[in-house]
């Protein structure tokens, strides 16, 4: 290669580098609403890509260096030895050439792989989740339910695919409908370009909704916190003008040929300690244990709160429905094998668990926030059928 094009190439990597750099330190300080869409998507997937890319990149060369050293302590130690199985590969060139290739391939595919997964990010997938529960009312069994969580209205860039995303939970014909928190980004406003597509979402037994940590407007700044206390009641009452029963540390009873179930629905509350704890289940069960209702469904968006107070101290609850991990947006999900790094943060991350006789469903997220795509892990719309 000439000396020429290799100075370029370099010069072009390290420009690319501290770009990325950049990014990183200055995400929050970057005007992204007034960058065009496809060019920051692009960009973020890219950034992204890069970093994960590199990070694959220094593991391979970490395998080599240990390699290497492992066949300096044979010689150091054992002269005579024979290290040419450790050297070469069966192709004739050295493994530390091989390895070098490695890196790069895998760094490519990453950058590509994250620059792909822009393209997944309304391509929502139906899980379909059948539950039997002894303690269901008869008048209950067969009751559909759809589960949407974790919209971020505040990153779409798509009308017409959001639609279509509700246009298919409508075709389920669900009994019920529950929102598990996240509206927004940060602001009551990022939701009102799309309120004529949420307001489609209606059941004969009614739209269920709670708060999410980013509905708060904590990640923000604000002029005062009258102006970040008004956002959040801006943002309550939109709930309510898209026809949804926003749950605040509540409880409502279903009624069906006088048979009865409660749906629970609390303000965010997580055992992580950079999550805030603005539910109160005891305000929510008020006088609810004394109307002896046999079957009980939670929604509290962020999926720790299960382990940490829903199992403990209410074991009366058969079904507590979040969201909020989104499954990371980046994972591997194929048939009895699911891994996201979301899983060494929150043990219970995607999916169905059940502890004891209580259920617990984590849905993977109908929108996306930060990386604007998802690899590997799709946006989900669950239909839980109850008998």
């Amino acid at each position: 290669m000439p000396q020429s094009l290799r100075l370029g190439l370099m010069s072009i990597y390290i420009a690319i580098t501290l770009l990325a750099w950049l990014s990183i330190f200055f995400f929050r300080k970057i005007d992204w609403a007034h960058l065009p869409h496809g060019a920051r998507n692009i960009y973020i997937a890219f950034t992204i890509g890069f970093f994960v890319g590199k990070l694959l990149i220094l593991a391979v060369m970490l395998i080599d260096d240990i390699r290497r050293i492992f066949l300096w302590l044979i010689l150091k130690y054992f002269p005579a030895t024979d290290t040419s199985f450790a050297s070469k590969t069966g192709d004739g060139i050295t493994r530390s050439v091989f390895l070098k290739r490695v890196a790069l391939v895998l760094g490519g595919v990453a950058i590509g792989g994250f620059l792909y997964g822009v393209t997944n990010r309304y391509r929502y997938q139906l899980k379909r989740v059948k539950l039997s529960f002894p303690n269901l009312p008869a008048s209950f069994k067969g009751l559909k339910i759809v589960q949407v969580s974790d919209i971020h209205s505040g990153s779409f860039d798509n009308e017409h695919a959001v639609k279509h995303g509700i246009e298919m939970v409508l075709k389920e014909k669900p009994d019920l409908i529950f929102f598990t928190g996240d509206l927004v980004n940060n602001k009551a406003e990022e939701v009102k370009p799309y309120m004529h597509i949420f307001s489609m979402l209606q059941a004969p037994m009614g739209v269920y909704s709670t708060l999410g940590n980013h509905d708060y407007g904590d990640y923000v700044q604000w002029e005062s916190q009258q102006a970040k206390q008004e956002n959040l009641e801006e943002l309550k009452s939109i709930h309510g003008k898209m026809g949804w029963k926003l749950m605040m540390n509540e409880h409502v009873i279903l009624e069906k040929n006088g048979e009865k179930i409660a749906v629970v629905g609390i303000e965010n509350w997580s055992a992580k300690a950079n999550f805030p704890k603005y539910g109160d289940m005891k305000k929510a069960y008020e006088g609810l244990r004394e109307k002896n209702i046999p079957f009980k469904i939670l929604l509290s968006h962020d999926p720790s709160h299960f382990d940490a107070q829903v199992t403990p101290d209410y074991k009366d609850i058969d079904l507590t429905l979040s969201g909020h991990t989104h499954g990371m947006q980046f994972g591997i999900e194929i048939p009895g094998f699911k891994w996201s790094p979301v899983k060494y943060v929150y043990k219970k991350w995607a999916g169905l668990y059940k502890t004891g006789s209580q259920y617990l469903y984590v849905n993977r997220g109908y929108g996306f926030l930060g990386y604007p795509g998802r690899l590997g892990i799709l946006p989900e719309i669950t239909v839980f059928e109850l008998s």
